[in-house]
């Protein structure tokens, strides 16, 4: 049995088209998205049509929700330009599109070949505003898994790649498809700020023979190609967004 996960895809049609590519050469059983779809970036009713045709079933993410009810006004700087990008990206979408994100699911639960259960959800299990990181205390992760029973849990929201033990079971984030962080300094760059690498990231469970297989990807895809649509695209701070970008 192998399963894909993707997530946080956020309306980068050309990482998630590289993604699907790739693991249209793998023989899998299912792909499942841990949300974040379409928001924040410039191509976010195309990523919707090629998730939905995808057929996968898909969480749902922070992000997808601030899609169908936007939230109040931000004072800070960043977060305002990022709730101006949000309100464009919703305005793309028709009335089949917010029904299809409105159909996503708070968690989803797997049954796995060897009778253990994969649990998936964007956030933690409780919310999908939770962080789930290395540095997560146990105690954290008590109250974020309280009620919820896997061997397997499968988050994504913090756009970085982790597989870590927690008391039974493991914990994985299969990091961003269309939004990565990275924070390696690029070559001449003097510090580690921030920034979005020229890959995308997704996971891959193999179960077979009673062992359990997690296998964490990164694929490289077009970030010009990514560029030229944002700024062809009409979204708002474009060429603001675009800076955060590493093409080297």
């Amino acid at each position: 049995m192998r399963i894909a996960i993707i997530s946080d895809i956020h309306g980068n049609l050309i990482a998630l088209n590289a993604v699907l590519d790739d693991l249209a050469r793998e023989p899998l059983d299912q792909i499942i998205c841990l949300g974040d779809v379409a928001s924040f970036g410039p191509q976010p009713a195309e990523v919707v049509a090629r998730l939905r045709a995808a057929g996968c079933p898909v969480v749902m993410g922070n992000a997808d929700a601030e899609l169908l009810t936007p939230g109040a006004p931000a004072a800070d700087e960043t977060l305002r330009r990022l709730q101006e990008i949000d309100v464009w990206c919703a305005a793309q979408l028709s009335t089949a599109d917010r029904a299809y994100i409105s159909s996503f699911q708070p968690t989803i639960s797997v049954t796995l070949d060897t009778g253990a259960s994969l649990l998936c959800y964007h956030g933690s299990p409780q919310s999908f505003n939770d962080p789930i990181r290395t540095t997560t205390s146990d105690d954290d992760l008590a109250r974020y898994f309280s009620g919820f029973s896997a061997q397997l849990f499968a988050g994504g929201h913090t756009h970085i790649q982790m597989l870590r033990r927690y008391r039974d079971a493991l914990v994985l984030n299969p990091g961003s498809v269309g939004l990565a962080y990275d924070r390696v300094p690029s070559p001449g760059v003097a510090d580690a700020t921030v920034r979005n690498p020229p890959w995308a990231e997704y996971a891959i469970l193999t179960v077979a023979g009673g062992r359990l297989g997690v296998d964490l990807r990164r694929v490289p895809f077009d970030v010009a190609a990514l560029l030229r649509a944002a700024r062809a695209s009409g979204m708002p701070h474009a060429a603001w967004w675009c800076a955060d970008w590493d093409t080297a």
